[in-house]
This record gives C-alpha cells, sequence and structure tokens, in this order.
C-alpha cells in the first residue's frame, strides 16, 4: 500500500515539476504602424498590462515571460493599420492544474495618447496612463489603476479593486472582488461593487453607488449623489446637490454645501443619522422613525414629538426626508467654514 502511494506522489510531483516555468525570460518586442485619433485593442488569454500615452505616433508593443516556451504555449497575432492595432495571446492548450500557464506574462504598451483603447485579459492587472481619449478595461484577474485620462472610462473587474485618478469623462466601473476608490473625476460616476467600499473625492458628476459589501465614502461633490448599500455605512461630506442614500447595515452622515437646498432621501436600519445643512437655505423637512434633535431655526408643523418632526427651514422649498427604524435623527447647522 506505501509503495502505491509513494508511486502516486513521485507521479504527481513529475506533473507538477513539468507545468513548472523554465527559468530562462523570454521577451517579444513590436513596433506597429498607428497614428493618433485611431483605435489600439488588447485581448489576452492571461497576464497584466500597462498601458502608456506618449505625444509620438506609432505602438510599442513589448511582451515578457519568465518562461523560455512562451511562444510554444501561446498563439500571438499582431494586426496593424494606419487608424487600427489589435494585439491578440490565445492559449495553444490547456495546462494541467493551470500551473505556471502564463509564467508572469505581462504586456507594455506604449501608443499615442489620442487613441481609443480597449483592453480584456483574464489573468492579470491593467494600469493606464496619460490618455487623452475613452478607455474600455476588463480583467477577470487582478485591479485597475487608471489615472490621467480625458475620456470616457469603463473598468470592469472580478478579482481586485479598482482606482481611478484625474479622469475628464464618465464614469462606470464595476468590481465583485475588491474596492472602488476615486478623486477627481469631472464626469458622471456609475460605482458598483459587492465586494468591498467605495470611496471618492472631488467628484464634479453625478455619484450612482452601490456596494453589498462595505461602507460608502465620499468626499467634496459637484451634483446629486445616490447611494445605496447594505454592508456597510454612508458618509457624505460637502455634498453639493440631492443626496439619496440608503443603508441596512450602519449609520448615514450628510453634511450639505453651503446655499445647498436640495434635499434628498436619507434612511437607514442600521443606525443613526447626523446631517448637517446651511441654515439660511429654504427646505422642508420631514423626519421620523426613532428620537429626533435639531438646533436649526424650523417651523414645526403637526403635532410635536420625539419620533417625528416635521418643520420648514426659511421659506420652504424641496424635502429632505429622513427614515431610522434602529437609531437617532440629528439635524444640525453647518460649522463655521465649512
Amino acid at each position: 500500500m506505501r509503495t502505491k502511494l509513494v508511486s502516486r506522489l513521485h507521479l504527481f510531483a513529475g506533473f507538477a515539476l513539468a507545468a513548472l516555468p523554465a527559468l530562462a525570460e523570454t521577451r517579444i518586442e513590436k513596433n506597429l504602424r498607428l497614428e493618433p485619433g485611431g483605435r489600439f485593442t488588447l485581448e489576452a488569454a492571461g497576464g497584466s498590462v500597462t498601458v502608456n500615452g506618449t505625444s509620438a505616433s506609432g505602438a510599442r508593443v513589448v511582451i515578457t515571460s519568465k518562461r523560455s516556451d512562451l511562444q510554444s504555449r501561446f498563439d500571438f497575432r499582431f494586426e496593424e493599420g494606419p487608424r487600427s492595432v489589435t494585439v491578440t495571446a490565445r492559449r495553444k492548450r490547456r495546462f494541467l492544474f493551470g500551473i505556471g500557464s502564463t509564467g508572469s506574462l505581462h504586456f507594455d504598451v506604449r501608443i499615442p495618447a489620442q487613441t481609443g483603447l480597449t483592453v480584456d485579459t483574464s489573468g492579470g492587472r491593467i494600469t493606464v496612463s496619460g490618455m487623452r481619449s475613452g478607455a474600455d478595461l476588463a480583467t477577470s484577474g487582478g485591479s485597475v489603476r487608471v489615472g490621467n485620462l480625458a475620456g470616457n472610462l469603463e473598468a470592469k473587474t472580478s478579482g481586485g479593486s479598482i482606482e481611478i485618478r484625474n479622469l475628464a469623462g464618465d464614469l462606470f466601473a464595476s468590481t465583485s472582488g475588491g474596492s472602488i476608490e476615486l478623486e477627481d473625476v469631472n464626469g458622471r460616476s456609475r460605482l458598483e461593487t459587492s465586494g468591498g467600499k467605495i470611496g471618492g473625492s472631488d467628484l464634479a458628476g453625478s455619484v450612482d453607488a452601490t456596494t453589498s459589501g462595505g461602507s460608502i465614502l465620499l468626499d467634496h461633490l459637484g451634483s446629486d449623489v445616490q447611494a445605496q448599500t447594505s454592508g456597510g455605512s454612508i458618509k457624505i461630506a460637502q455634498a453639493g446637490g440631492r443626496v439619496d442614500a440608503e443603508t441596512s447595515g450602519g449609520s448615514i452622515d450628510v453634511s450639505y454645501t453651503r446655499a445647498n437646498a436640495r434635499g434628498g432621501s436619507l434612511g437607514t436600519s442600521g443606525g443613526g443619522i447626523r446631517v448637517s445643512l446651511d441654515p439660511a437655505v429654504d427646505l422642508e423637512i420631514d423626519a421620523s422613525g426613532g428620537r429626533v434633535t435639531t438646533d436649526l431655526p424650523l417651523k414645526v408643523r403637526g403635532e410635536i414629538s420625539r419620533r417625528r418632526l416635521q418643520g420648514t427651514l426659511g421659506k420652504g422649498g424641496e424635502t429632505l426626508r429622513l427614515r431610522v427604524s434602529g437609531g437617532s435623527i440629528t439635524i444640525e447647522p453647518l460649522k463655521a467654514g465649512s
């Protein structure tokens, strides 16, 4: 019995060693024709990708790997034209146990900044910077990092986080395996994650943020916000538009900018609500579900109750609705300097 077990272990070890990458490194370089204003497409069955925008014409693609037999395992194709370049990397066969199948495969791409970009990889991170056109990025096995992009962006991953810095365009970001972090986005943002928190600051356009696995933290917002989570708290600071926020797993803390009278709807079944408002704005307040306290000069309507407050701030206008089922509600004036 022991002899058979040892034989099986040796057989498995032989398979595993055969699947491990060779020690030598492979490097493939291609210089392709591509004028500014065209499109670059990369479709890879594995590997990480780095793309940098440049002021020169032409596309330079460098593929590296720790394997020496990379070209026997992958079919690389390079299609070029003045207006478009397409690079594909497809596996020639399946590998036992998936061990060492990519060998740290990496694509380093330099293209004209004014180039439309599509990247789809099933096995690594995507990093993009310095582009002046729209991009469509997708990976099933890593993170997505984008900086200094002028154009609309779609970023999707099922295996990592998403980080966007300095985007002049609309954004759709989706991940099922990590967090989303934004800074300085000038267009509309639609954000979805089931595996982490959503954070952002200096967002000029409207924001629609949904997560089932974390908190939502947003700061310096120039337009309307919709925020929904079932797994954490929501904190929105210096909101410049209407705020609609809902959570079943935490508290809500919202501060509006001066002169913002857009109102909104805030609701939680797992904590309390704190709202900071400019006392000089015209607004209707409707708060219920828990103990309500306020220092604002409201004209109260209807029956006075510790668990319900309806009132008018200034001349009245749009409505701010606040609902809790397991906590208190605090409505306070903005602090000096806010």
